[in-house]
């Protein structure tokens, strides 16, 4: 059985979009960076860690678990999840006008082995008024995503254009997953 250790409403419905079925895992691990960790290494162990705690959910040998975390990254610093809408201004601020790039690690494992890739989208954003970063924190789209906005709704509109994969930006690189699924036996 395919299991996806993740919650995540947008991670559920890119593997749905790609004809997936599968088991979804409530998992819980401390996501603190640790001391002088780059942000390609915190997604890329994250992602590992929640496949491992995944798996220890499972029942079966064969089954297969795909776990992912999505970070934004500006200046080489991780930026998390904004909790007020001043700390949504400030990251805004940081990145309008400016290049960022979106990374997310995701771990594809079974119990003979584990494979973790990190994927890196570079997103553009357009410079942004004040009134309209106010406007859309009034959404409450923002509060839980990386960076303080979802590319998938109307935070699409402070984003001039990508490099990259868009369901990278989303939350998981569907194309590398599905060729790692594939490495794993598993068919789409």
């Amino acid at each position: 059985m395919l299991y996806l250790a993740s919650t995540s409403p947008r991670r559920k419905e890119l593997l749905q979009q790609i004809g997936l079925q599968f088991g979804i895992l409530r998992i819980d691990i401390d996501e603190t960076p640790l001391d002088d960790e780059s942000p390609q290494s915190y997604v890329a162990r994250l992602s590992a860690a929640k496949a491992q705690a995944g798996l220890e959910q499972c029942e079966n040998n064969d089954d297969l678990v795909i776990a992912a975390d999505t970070t934004v990254v500006f200046d080489q610093q991780i930026i998390g999840k904004p909790e007020t809408e001043q700390q949504a201004l400030h990251i805004w601020q940081q990145l309008s006008g400016k290049i960022h790039q979106v990374l997310t690690g995701f771990t594809v494992a079974n119990r003979q082995k584990t494979r973790t890739m990190v994927v890196v989208t570079e997103v553009y954003f357009r410079v942004l008024s004040h009134q309209e970063m106010l406007a859309y924190w009034q959404t409450g789209e923002p509060k839980d995503k990386a960076g303080g906005y979802g590319i998938q709704g109307k935070g699409c509109l402070f984003v001039e254009k990508i490099n990259g994969s868009y369901s990278n930006v989303v939350g998981l690189p569907l194309t590398e997953t599905a060729i790692v699924l594939r490495e794993f036996g598993y068919q789409i």
